[in-house]
């Protein structure tokens, strides 16, 4: 074959071989794009359910962060500690044990009724944040000056016959007063009604998702005042007969200094 007529058909069977193989490259990938990667809208509804996650996260560990800031002060378990001690001077480790974990139970049980039902308790008797403060700080007041003025007889009484009434006595104080309004009062009542609310959520799953985190933090305020409850002996055996007798009575003064507070807020809230 002459060279001008080999040079003639390459340059007509060029472009058709140039044309299949671009084509069967073309073919080719197009399949790896479909077993490869994900469609456009598969991937953005996953990436916005990542996002809403993360949303979700942030904002339970948020509520949980407040929440103990918010209720550490006012259950305050280490300076509660201090004033239950006297009223469990003479019960043994395991009646002090079986006492602090009613006490520990109690205050999970106001709490939580607190949070999921305080406000509508509230408007269902007419009450209000301040009046619930005015009339705990009364009774805390109360507390504080009864103690004060009983100390020196529950001193003077026999050895056995406190050791048979106290057990009974402590009982019937399991939950009035050392529950409430000592351990959880109108403070702790009136900040758990503003996180409910802070909480509260038109979707009912994140509403559950906030309470949950509220929950959480009742938790380890509960599990805090077990641990410091339980281990006020350590304390009285640091201050010996003379240095309990005299913490007592400051610890007294203190519980009616802190109710007439209360009191007072309540009733500047409610005047005002």
């Amino acid at each position: 074959m002459p060279f001008a007529t080999m040079r003639r058909f390459a340059g007509i069977l060029q472009p058709r071989l140039y044309g299949s193989i671009s084509g069967t490259k073309k073919s080719s990938s197009a399949p790896a794009g479909d077993t490869g990667f994900l469609p456009a809208h598969l991937s953005g509804s996953s990436g916005a359910m990542a996002l809403n996650m993360a949303s979700e996260l942030h904002t339970f560990i948020h509520l949980l962060f407040i929440g103990v800031v918010a209720l550490f002060p006012v259950v305050n378990p280490i300076g509660t500690a201090f004033v239950v001690m006297p009223y469990f001077a003479h019960l043994d480790r395991a009646g002090k044990r079986q006492a602090v974990r009613m006490i520990t139970l109690y205050a999970f049980c106001v709490c939580t009724v607190t949070l999921i039902a305080g406000q509508w308790i509230l408007k269902l008797f007419g009450l209000s944040i301040p009046v619930v403060q005015l009339a705990g700080g009364i009774m805390i007041c109360k507390m504080g000056w009864e103690f004060l003025s009983s100390d020196k007889d529950a001193g003077a009484d026999g050895g056995g016959d406190v050791e048979g009434t106290k057990p009974r006595s402590i009982d019937d104080q399991l939950f009035y007063p050392l529950t409430f309004p000592l351990t959880t009062g109108a403070g702790t009542i009136s900040v758990l009604l503003t996180l409910s609310a802070h909480g509260a959520d038109a979707d009912l799953r994140q509403m559950l998702f906030n309470m949950g985190a509220i929950l959480l933090a009742i938790v380890l305020m509960c599990v805090l005042v077990y641990v410091f409850f339980l281990n006020t002996q350590r304390i009285e055996r640091y201050l010996g007969s003379q240095g309990e007798r005299i913490f007592n009575r400051l610890i007294a003064f203190f519980i009616f200094c802190v109710g007439l507070q209360i009191a007072v807020t309540g009733a500047r809230a409610l005047f005002a």
